[in-house]
This record gives C-alpha cells, sequence and structure tokens, in this order.
C-alpha cells in the first residue's frame, strides 16, 4: 500500500483515497513573469512523478497545477517592458511549457490561470467575511483575520505567538493584526486597469493565498486528497490556503499535504542575491533536458537537492550506462511487470513516499542483468519500469550521439567512459569477448583505447 510523508502529521501515512479509486492533487504552480528556474523544474518534475505513479497503481487521477497570472511583480514587470500584463503572462506561460515539455512533463489535467477564477475568489471572501474571519483595514484592503480561526500554525508547526514574534509589523496597513494577510488588495491609482477588477469593496485584485483556495475548490472540491508545492511555500502561502479555505467551507482541506525540498547550489541556497540562480534555459544549455530529469528523480523528492556541475556530468554517466544497456541488447516492448521479482523491488520503493532513489538502483540492477545476459525481455522491464519515471524512452544511439557540443556522428564523452568502464567490469570478470566487443565498438566510433598502468585512456582517431 501507498505511504506517503504528510507535512501536516509529520509522519508517513498509508494513502487512503477519499473516494475509492479515484485521487485529486492540487499543486501550486509558477508565477509567470520570468522564465522558470531550477526550483520550478524540481516541482514540477516530482509531481509529474508522483501523477505517474498514482496512475500507474492503478487510480484514476485528476491532476490541477495552477498558473498565477496577477501579483506584484508581474505588474511591475509589464510596466517596465511597457506591454500589456496578458501579453507579459502569455509569453511566459508558453516558455513554461516549453521547458516542461523539454523535461518530459506532462501537461497537468487543469491549468486553471488566477484572472479567470476572480468571481470565485470574491465569493469566498464575502463568505468568509459574513463569518466573522474577514474585515476591511483601514488601507481599504481586505484581511483575514488569523486569530479567529483556530488551528492556525499546525502546518509550520509553529505557534501564533512565534509567528508573531518574527513577523515584519506593517505601520500603516490599517490590519488588527501583523499576523492578518491580505485577501483583496485595495487598487492604487498609479496601477494599469487590466490589474483591476471590481468588488464590494471597490476596485483591487485578489491577494496570493486566495487565488489557490478559490481555484482548487472550484475544480476538486471543497475537500480533496493531495496538496503539494515546494518546501518554501509551507509557510505562509499553505498555511493560509488552510486558514481561508477550512474558515469558508467548514470542513478539511487537504487530507495530505506534500513538500519537496529546497535546490541549492554548490551546498547554498538558490538565490539570486548570491549570483547563483539559473533557470532551466541555462541548465540546458550545457546538459540534455533527460539528464536533468534524472538528477532530479535519483533524490529523494523530500531532500535537499545539491545543483552543481559535478553532479549533473555524474548523471549524465549514470543516464548513459542505462541507455547503453538498451543498446547493446535491443528491449522487447512489453508494459512493466509489476510480479516480477525487480517489479515487486519498484513498486516497493514507490509506495514509500515515492522513494525514487531505491526505484532508480533496481533499473541499474536490470542493466547489469542485461550486460550479463543479452535477454532482450530483462531489457524491456528495465525500459517499461524507467518509463513509469518518464526515462530511457528515447532511441539508445540518438541518446548515446548527442552529447552537448558533439556532432551528431559522434559518440558523447560520457557515453565513451561509460563503455570503457563496462570493459573494465568485462575484464576483471574474464569476460573478454565482452571487452573486445567493446574495444571494436568505440573503433567503430574512431576511439582508440590505449591501456596503461594508470588505467585506460582514450582519443579520438
Amino acid at each position: 500500500m501507498l505511504e506517503i510523508f504528510n507535512t501536516l502529521t509529520r509522519r508517513k501515512e498509508a494513502f487512503r483515497p477519499i473516494e475509492p479509486g479515484k485521487v485529486r492533487m492540487y499543486v501550486c504552480g509558477m508565477t509567470v513573469y520570468d522564465y522558470c528556474h531550477l526550483g520550478h523544474a524540481r516541482v514540477m518534475v516530482v509531481f509529474d512523478m508522483v501523477a505517474r505513479w498514482l496512475r500507474a497503481s492503478g487510480l484514476a487521477l485528476t491532476y490541477v497545477r495552477n498558473i498565477t497570472d496577477i501579483d506584484d511583480k508581474i505588474i511591475r514587470r509589464a510596466g517596465e517592458n511597457g506591454e500589456p500584463i496578458r501579453a507579459l503572462t502569455d509569453r511566459f506561460i508558453a516558455a513554461m511549457h516549453e521547458d516542461a515539455d523539454a523535461l518530459g512533463v506532462q501537461r497537468p489535467d487543469a491549468e486553471p490561470r488566477a484572472t479567470e477564477y476572480v468571481p470565485d475568489m470574491l465569493a469566498m471572501i464575502e463568505r468568509l467575511q459574513t463569518r466573522g474571519l474577514a474585515y476591511e483595514a483601514g488601507n481599504q484592503d481586505v484581511c483575514f483575520a488569523v486569530r479567529k480561526f483556530d488551528g492556525y500554525g499546525r502546518l509550520s508547526g509553529k505557534s501564533l505567538d512565534d509567528l508573531r514574534a518574527g513577523e515584519r509589523v506593517e505601520v500603516a496597513s490599517g490590519k488588527h493584526d501583523p499576523l492578518d494577510f491580505v485577501l483583496w488588495k485595495h487598487a492604487k491609482a498609479e496601477e494599469p486597469e487590466d490589474a483591476k477588477w471590481s468588488s464590494p469593496w471597490g476596485e483591487g485584485r485578489p491577494g496570493w493565498h486566495i487565488e489557490c483556495s478559490a481555484m482548487s475548490s472550484r475544480l476538486l472540491g471543497e475537500h480533496f486528497d493531495i496538496h503539494g508545492g515546494g518546501q518554501d511555500l509551507q509557510f505562509p502561502h499553505h498555511e493560509n490556503e488552510i486558514a481561508q479555505s477550512e474558515g469558508a467551507h467548514g470542513t478539511t482541506f487537504a487530507n495530505v499535504w506534500m513538500h519537496n525540498g529546497f535546490v541549492r547550489v554548490d551546498d547554498e541556497k538558490m538565490s539570486k542575491s548570491l549570483g547563483n540562480f539559473f533557470t532551466i534555459r541555462d541548465v540546458l544549455k550545457d546538459y540534455d533536458a533527460e539528464v536533468v530529469r534524472f538528477f532530479i528523480l535519483r533524490a529523494h523528492y523530500r531532500s535537499p537537492l545539491n545543483y552543481a556541475d559535478a553532479m549533473l556530468d555524474d548523471a549524465r554517466q549514470s543516464l548513459t550506462r542505462l541507455y547503453t544497456a538498451l543498446k547493446n541488447v535491443p528491449p522487447v516492448d512489453a508494459a512493466p511487470d509489476f510480479d516480477a521479482p525487480a517489479g515487486q523491488r519498484f513498486a516497493r520503493a514507490m509506495d514509500d513516499d515515492f522513494n525514487t532513489p531505491e526505484a532508480v538502483a533496481v533499473l541499474f540492477d536490470l542493466a547489469g542483468e542485461v550486460n550479463r545476459s543479452g535477454d532482450a525481455a530483462v531489457a524491456g522491464q528495465l525500459r517499461a519500469l524507467a518509463g513509469v519515471l518518464g526515462l530511457l524512452a528515447r532511441d539508445p544511439k540518438a541518446f548515446l550521439q548527442g552529447g552537448a557540443g558533439e556532432a551528431a556522428d559522434a559518440l558523447a564523452p560520457a557515453a565513451i567512459e561509460a563503455l570503457i568502464a563496462e570493459r573494465q567490469t568485462a575484464k576483471k570478470a574474464r569476460d573478454f569477448a565482452r571487452a573486445d566487443a567493446i574495444r571494436a565498438e568505440l573503433a567503430g566510433h574512431g576511439i582508440v583505447l590505449e591501456d596503461g598502468p594508470g588505467g585506460t585512456s582514450w582519443r579520438r582517431a
């Protein structure tokens, strides 16, 4: 049975859908004013993996990932560019889709834009006001009264006093309490007309938190199974979603909360201020997109992910080893066999809070078996199980000849090193026929091997 670590309860729990056989999942998506970065890549790939496994497990999934297409940064960027907000957001939504497609991320079942659900947000704010949980502040914003909602802070694990101690006091906001957050922002005179909507409280626009509450309840219902996003959203965004959603509807919002870990760069948190901020497009200039996906998936989704060139180089070599096994033994096309020993191990790993490192280890065991036995059926199982993770779907030759900076007919350095390592293993096992075959294969690509006391080196003929 699938077990998922629930951030809300801080433990792994058996996953039981609200409606047997069906799952409803909402994931917080991107704010579209710039190109997606590595943190976005991790969210997209992680929850794509989750969606794939839920479906592979026989569950009917409805997956919603929203788009935030109105907020302060978007308004500011559109103003700097001298363009309409919609033109800016359309452009970066298209870029986001290009990046996601490159990473093998399947489209969600629904991808709502915040600006299309403003009436739902207004209705939810009015309900909160009627229930005494929202009020109009002195600056004409509408705010949520945090201290009137019992249980605020249970997702982040902090008491109201702890949160208050770390909160920046907004002197002139007119809030009743510094912890209170904005549900509706009153329009400023200098803001463009395409950033304003009519409301009972005058012209303005929704606050960020109310957007996700309104979209998720509209598309998945007031109570659904899984809510996900990056660890950085746990507080205040997800905490506030719980408060306003449960405050408005009087029922549990989401049963399971999932958060993927931070992306770090050379062991420091990725940030623009540190100058270690990378867009997906930056990375894809130097690395194959499937290598980036593999790099993300071979780490557990809740652990920190350390980005460094050495890590990507290692991921490329590792993925090359898998593709090399398929190149040497063309696989039989088949569905994953979860009754076979390798399939059982793979399923146990994935059912253990989506333990992709262990699932990837199963793939390498299968690749080793393929290299030893030359069994096409085992190669087929390797490809089928990898396909559950969105990996190894390409023609092996196309991948192995497609290294960054290499000519189309040249073998990539990572592929050469992988074959040399395989040859060394074959020699140690006294499988000299296989070792000679690898030398001949490399020679066919114009690669000359030179064995010496320090190991094997290579050069292009």
